[in-house]
């Protein structure tokens, strides 16, 4: 069982945020490969399917915890423990600072860099999951993250977001064989981004 999890806020206020670009993320890739009907389940919205490999279909399901982003560990862990995955069997969708605008990476284990939603999934999971970084850029200060990432996306970013979160899901065969480096590279050649100062991607927001 492959658990896609989406880190976000679960209250309508936040569903532009650039915190709700991992909802969105598994939004997209449960639309994409037709999982069934979204249920409530391990405090989250859950929709279960499969996703086709050349060595058969892969099941899956797509979380977003209602915990809020910075318990989301509590939601993963319950599933986790439910379905007796393995720790690397989970990938998480997440909004990152650190990476420019429509910049994505994928990366396995580590540690939290500052992300309190990740924190608390190694709380509950430990480090050895997957995390699918999608850049959201820097404001240029610590002090404005939080503004920063609790404010909606501008008009003219939408294009790139739509085109990212369609890209995670459009190459999903090669995550779901395990082919990670095939699958961060071919959601960049379906979704490039300039490689931008992360920093000085943000500074007019």
């Amino acid at each position: 069982m492959l658990i896609l999890v989406g880190l976000g806020n679960p209250e309508a206020k936040y569903q532009g945020n650039r915190h709700n670009l991992g909802f969105r993320a598994v939004e997209t890739i449960a639309g994409r490969w037709s999982f069934g009907p979204e249920r409530k389940r391990f405090q989250s919205l859950v929709r279960e399917g499969s996703i086709p490999t050349p060595a058969g279909e892969v099941k899956a399901l797509t979380l977003r915890p209602q915990t809020f982003y910075n318990s989301s560990g509590n939601a993963v862990g319950e599933a986790l423990r439910f379905f007796k995955a393995d720790t690397t069997d989970v990938v998480v969708f997440y909004d990152e600072i650190d990476l420019a605008p429509g910049r994505f990476r994928l990366k396995h284990g580590g540690g939290a860099a500052g992300n309190n939603g990740i924190r608390s999934i190694v709380s509950q999971i430990g480090p050895a999951f997957r995390r699918a970084r999608m850049g959201v850029g820097h404001p240029g200060h610590k002090d404005r993250v939080m503004g920063h990432v609790l404010s909606d996306f501008h008009k003219v970013d939408q294009a790139w977001v739509s085109d990212l979160c369609r890209a995670c899901a459009d190459a999903l065969p090669f995550l779901a064989a395990g082919e990670d480096e095939k699958y961060q590279g071919e959601v960049m050649r379906l979704a490039p981004a300039e490689k931008l100062d992360t920093r000085a991607a943000n500074k007019g927001d």
